[in-house]
């Protein structure tokens, strides 16, 4: 083997980590409004019978509709959604007073929350809460599907041109509509372990999806991309004329 061959072929795995390495923080900055909440909504459920009971009944005393009572472990998923709704308003405010800019996901995602969520407050059912993971995949998935009627390149390619050229628009076509697949599943996954919708009668409890929300989905998302890196290597274009 050359050296302009090893030389071409640390070129490629390098653009293929680069790539990869940017769809992915582009993928998890687009879930950086979800993340934060979800990770706070994570541990207010975990720690709700660890915490004072003036806490809790000063929550009630200034939102009467919460009614939580302290050490009751129903009520641990009401106080995780609502702290879950203030989050993703702050981080929504944030970005439209410090950084003068609020892309149109986190405001979708915050209305979703903001429905799902206030139906969850309001008619104290988690069953509204366990479908928004769903509902926020679902619509992402219409949105990258939509996205080959609209315009002349797929989602994907818009995130991903800059970082990677690939000239052959079936790959990126393809690549699209496997996002769309991914959201789809990622949909999916959730109405199978959330106890209150169960279509399968699973019986997964509520401390399972809880765990699911955080933990499983971002999993499938990073596990998504890892094998995306490896469906891309096949199109990097060689090198071989820039080495010799």
């Amino acid at each position: 083997m050359n050296l302009g061959l090893i030389i071409s072929r640390i070129i490629i795995l390098n653009r293929l980590k680069f790539a990869s390495i940017y769809l992915l923080i582009t993928r998890c900055m687009k879930q950086l409004f979800d993340f934060f909440p979800i990770l706070l909504f994570f541990i207010v459920y975990k720690f709700y019978l660890d915490l004072p009971d003036g806490l809790i009944t000063t929550v009630t005393d200034i939102l009467p509709f919460m009614a939580l009572t302290p050490g009751e472990p129903s009520d641990a998923i009401f106080l995780a959604t609502l702290v879950a709704i203030l989050a993703t308003i702050v981080l929504v405010a944030y970005g439209a007073i410090v950084v003068k800019k609020v892309e149109k996901m986190p405001l979708i995602t915050l209305v979703l929350l903001l429905v799902f969520g206030g139906a969850t407050l309001i008619f104290k059912n988690p069953l509204f809460i366990q479908w928004k993971p769903t509902a926020i995949n679902w619509l992402f998935a219409l949105v990258f599907l939509g996205s080959h009627f609209v315009g002349d390149k797929p989602l994907v390619q818009r995130m991903m041109s800059k970082a990677l050229e690939i000239s052959d628009h079936r790959v990126w076509v393809k690549l699209n509509l496997a996002w769309v697949g991914f959201f789809i599943v990622s949909g999916t996954a959730n109405l199978l372990v959330a106890p209150k919708i169960d279509p399968l009668n699973f019986q997964f409890s509520e401390d399972t999806w809880v765990d699911f929300k955080l933990f499983g989905l971002m999993g499938m998302t990073i596990a998504f991309v890892v094998a995306q890196a490896f469906y891309l290597a096949r199109y990097i274009p060689s090198t071989d004329s820039e080495t010799n």
